[in-house]
């Protein structure tokens, strides 16, 4: 069903919460080339509108391939009509009797996307671009700029072998399928008759699947080894399917010997991928590998600046501060936390203040005051190193215990949003000055020392998994 394929991709590009309180309890029903979502209330309307209605009307036209031209909002309140969050997601074609409040938008055609070429190489309209996956609207920060320059570079030395394949690495939801995405949509952009293929590696497998059923393999080889970019997220999943392992490497084998560009992303480093083919495995570094970081919190700032005023909402900078100290896993727990901000402010009816935030925050502020103390670091760091409790809040100075006391203090600055007084409380009593000057301590040395840096990341790691 159309919805439910919308549903998946939704699940995708917004965060957990913002999926479950939004978008799952919606009903929809499809009526002569319109999508009709059902809410119960005006404000649900306004706030889908708003904030996610553009998006649904383009994986709407994408993924019935052009039958849907139109996505209306609609306010329905009866009982029984919008589902519970517990409840599976469904599509339902009943008449409704009531005569629901429709908000409107038009969706773009898709000749206004793209241009492909009469001669192209079909490209399934499923598999098409976000095209709000854009680099003007990707924000650049310490944790993130390596892997941005080089996706523009590869842009302008397509197919180059020294970062041809580019694999992108890190945890998820930090960028990586925007990146990649904004490399295709760029490339389509400056020449619309280029050949661009975006797939996960679970719709490779089902696509490559579907060929064999249907006698169509030698269509589905064709398809994917005449592209100029193929870019494929989570490769890694594709370990265990072993046929469809085989086929990737041929196709990866192929548009390399051709000099076509390929982007790959994974949660690992390509070495750590020890469940694929080795031969696999060792061709994902013959390119080029760039890791991608939890943002830092001045770039998560930035992140809830421009989202904010992408969507027209005026967030005040200590409002911004304050979310960004909370939210520090990734991007999409980062924008869903910037919604229910919005979303309790205009209900509300007030402008987005301290309050408004500690309000619509309560229930992250209860989980991360239990997941997350300088308490909890302090542990962290002195397993991490190997050295007793006591010595790193301690007053001994000397190296092997003042670099790891250093290192956590930054940690605690960065992951609980303690004060510096307070965090200097947790360390023996330590003056405010000395947390400052540890902070300002562990940024030079992650600049300058690549061991030290490696040691932040990973523990960096091991505290927000």
């Amino acid at each position: 069903m159309l919805w439910t394929d919308c549903l998946t991709r939704l699940r995708q590009e917004l965060s957990d919460n913002v999926f479950a309180m939004w978008i799952r309890p919606l009903v929809a029903e499809e009526v002569d080339g319109v999508m009709r979502l059902y809410a119960p209330n005006p404000y649900w309307t306004r706030y889908i509108q708003d904030n996610h209605l553009e998006l649904i009307s383009i994986l709407a036209e994408q993924l019935s391939e052009g039958r849907v031209r139109q996505v209306e909002i609609l306010v329905d309140s009866r009982p029984g009509t919008i589902l519970s969050s517990n409840e599976q997601p469904a599509t339902t074609t009943a008449a409704l009797s009531s005569a629901p409040v429709a908000v409107p938008t038009k969706v773009k055609k898709e000749s206004d996307l793209v241009q492909p070429s009469q001669n192209a190489t079909k490209i399934p309209k499923k598999r098409q671009l976000n095209p709000l996956f854009t680099f003007s609207l990707f924000v650049e920060g310490r944790s993130n700029q390596m892997a941005a320059e080089t996706c523009r570079k590869v842009l302008t030395q397509l197919g180059a072998s020294q970062h041809n394949p580019l694999f992108l690495y890190g945890p998820t939801g930090l960028g990586k399928t925007h990146l990649m995405q904004a490399v295709g949509n760029a490339l389509l952009q400056a020449k619309p008759n280029a050949r661009v293929m975006y797939m996960t590696s679970e719709s490779f497998v089902q696509d490559f699947v579907s060929s064999l059923q249907k006698g169509k393999v030698e269509e589905f080889k064709k398809n994917c080894r005449s592209l100029d970019l193929l870019l494929v997220d989570d490769i890694h999943l594709l370990a265990g399917k072993e046929a469809s392992l085989v086929e990737f490497f041929y196709t990866f084998n192929a548009l390399l010997d051709e000099s076509k560009q390929i982007i790959l992303t994974s949660d690992r480093y390509p070495k750590e991928l020890t469940e694929l083919d080795p031969r696999l495995v060792s061709r994902f570094s013959w390119g080029l590998s760039v890791g991608v970081e939890p943002p830092d919190i001045e770039t998560r700032i930035e992140i809830l600046l421009k989202k904010a005023e992408n969507s027209g909402v005026d967030l005040p900078r200590n409002c911004a501060l304050f979310i960004a100290q909370q939210v520090v896993a990734n991007v999409r727990e980062l924008e869903g936390a910037l919604n229910k901000v919005v979303a309790i402010s205009r209900f509300k009816g007030t402008a987005i203040d301290l309050d408004v935030v500690r309000e619509s925050l309560k229930d992250v502020l209860a989980i991360r005051a239990r997941t997350i103390s300088v308490e909890n670091i302090q542990r962290v760091v002195s397993e991490y190193f190997r050295i007793p409790l006591k010595e790193l809040i301690g007053p001994k100075r000397t190296r092997i215990f003042a670099r790891p006391r250093q290192l956590a203090m930054g940690l605690a600055r960065e992951l609980t949003g303690d004060s510096f007084p307070e965090i200097g409380m947790a360390f023996g009593g330590r003056d405010h000055s000395t947390v400052m000057h540890a902070c300002e301590k562990v940024v030079s040395l992650r600049e300058e020392d690549p061991i030290f840096n490696e040691d932040y990341k990973n523990l960096l790691r091991l505290l927000q998994s």
